[in-house]
């Protein structure tokens, strides 16, 4: 019996299901399936749990029927045993389906309406940020190079524009940096981007050097990895759809934090968020484009407190403290709040476990805590907040942790102020962000 079955609560079963595979019930397959996913998680990095189970179960079982196995148990032992099998099993779960202007008339639609929109909005200077998530081998993030080439000219593409795509797929992003294609991969292109926007090189056709500059290629795990930030258009096409509802859920919080607040979500056809109106309204349900919902932040709910919090005693007071303590808990990112006398008010479960900010920390002077000044000076930023009476975003933060990983942040420092009110404080805001 091979060694990496000792230790495993399942142990017995498989051992019995592998000395005699006829006897196994449906749900002693089933067990054994878990132990699978659970063995590609430990062994190799990939979590599948979230998957949805029907899904995975056709994909397993087209790779088992590969190597006529016929039992999930033999097929775990195989995977131990011959290491090359893993790509293939990847590759088929994944699928990496795509193409390019992939349902057509949904491309146009983006082109010719939001797109525009989201330019219209911004000034000249202002960057254009677009996330392509589950970007397989690059066609659809090249799509969108493409479009935004056409509406804003490359020169200011080069310029203005950022384009994160990313995958969980390191062969696929690979094949996707590479850039290249078959004469079949780009016939659905119009002939007069065939020209404009690709060579023949050998046999293949190779993208524009420019277009690709444009995307930014990076390995992103959607249920584990930081979101990126600050995005006018997060594109994620038929890749939902493989998880379960929570998983699902989860995943569309993260996209809602991800987008600024006039973001637009871009979906596959076979996706729908009729049940998350809190966070997306169909903008075209035809075409599957929503746009994100603004909902009450922390910032709002903390004015809220700050407005009623004299009017309110006792118990009902007490109970709102902790109602705001545990939403401000979950919020997905590391926040803190200063209050005007520069004071420590506030820090979430996340800032204190990733900046080492203890309860007693609370209340102390910010100047006297670490974060204060690292990884980036705060309070000179806090003092330009208050002279401004804006927001501002300090970009591209580098902290190198204690394992010796560098993490990128975004900090974010928000004026909380009701109506024409002296300030109440500032809230500041660590977004982790990837690097491409």
């Amino acid at each position: 019996m091979p060694h990496y079955f000792y230790g495993n609560p399942l142990y017995p079963l498989i051992s019995s299901a592998l000395i005699n595979p006829s006897t196994m019930t449906a749900n002693d397959q089933t067990l054994i399936f878990e132990t699978i996913l659970e063995y590609l998680r430990r062994s190799r990095g990939f979590d599948f749990l979230g998957y949805k189970r029907s899904s995975l179960q056709r994909r397993v079982t087209k790779r088992m029927q590969e190597h006529h196995i016929d039992n999930y148990g033999d097929y775990l032992e195989y995977l131990k045993v011959h290491p090359e099998e893993f790509p293939a099993l990847f590759n088929t779960i994944l699928i990496n389906v795509t193409s390019f202007f992939r349902d057509l008339t949904a491309w146009q639609y983006l082109a010719s309406y939001i797109l525009p929109l989201i330019i219209k909005h911004k000034s000249p200077e202002e960057p254009l940020r677009f996330w392509t998530a589950g970007c397989a081998s690059g066609e659809e993030a090249y799509t969108l190079a493409i479009l935004l080439a056409e509406t804003l000219g490359i020169e200011e593409c080069l310029r203005r524009v950022k384009i994160y795509a990313t995958d969980v797929d390191q062969e696929a992003l690979a094949q996707a940096r590479n850039a290249t294609y078959k004469a079949k991969d780009i016939e659905c292109i119009s002939e007069e981007f065939q020209q404009r926007y690709f060579k023949l090189v050998g046999d293949r056709f190779r993208l524009d050097g420019d277009l690709r500059r444009l995307v930014i290629f990076g390995r992103h795990d959607l249920i584990h990895d930081a979101p990126i930030s600050r995005l006018d258009l997060l594109i994620c096409r038929n890749t939902l759809m493989y998880f379960n509802a929570g998983v699902q859920n989860q995943i569309q919080s993260r996209f809602h934090l991800a987008l600024k607040d006039t973001g637009f979500l871009f979906l596959g056809k076979a996706e729908m968020l009729l049940t998350h109106a809190e966070l997306f309204s169909p903008l075209n349900l035809q075409h599957r484009i929503f746009k994100k919902v603004r909902t009450m932040d922390q910032r709002d709910r903390l004015l809220v407190l700050a407005q009623n919090r004299k009017e309110e005693s006792g118990t009902r007071y007490a109970l709102n403290i902790r109602l705001l303590e545990a939403t401000f808990n979950a919020v997905p990112v590391a926040q803190i709040v200063v209050d005007s006398d520069s004071n420590l008010i506030l820090a979430n479960q996340l800032a204190r476990s990733r900046f080492g900010i203890n309860r007693q920390d609370i209340g102390r002077p910010f100047q006297d805590l670490e974060i204060s000044y690292r990884p980036v000076e705060l309070r000179s930023q806090i003092e330009r907040v208050y002279k401004e009476g804006n927001s501002i975003l300090v970009s591209d933060v580098i902290r190198t942790l204690s394992d010796g990983r560098i993490q990128y942040l975004d900090i974010e420092i928000s004026l909380l102020q009701q109506n024409t009110s002296d300030p109440l404080g500032v809230s500041i805001a660590f977004n982790e962000v990837s690097r491409g």
